[in-house]
């Protein structure tokens, strides 16, 4: 069974700390914070659909803020 994964908050995504390789900042409900190398951060949203799991983007932060994406 998958732990609950406790929202994000702002004060998180600012501090999201470089790394060399990409991770993503869970937020719940499929939705994530894709943290690059290059300093930028993408909103993406996994979901499924007919049985086969899909990836939307939802822009990019901070143009689009955690209650924009949420709302999304």
């Amino acid at each position: 069974m998958a732990r609950p994964v406790e929202p994000l908050t702002v004060k998180e995504i600012e501090n999201a700390e470089l790394k060399d390789k990409s991770y993503p900042l869970f937020d719940g409900g499929g939705l994530y914070l894709l943290v690059n190398p290059n300093r930028s951060k993408w909103w993406r949203l996994k979901y499924r659909h007919q049985g086969k799991e899909r990836l939307l983007s939802l822009g990019v932060y901070p143009s689009v803020t955690l209650k924009e994406a949420r709302s999304r």
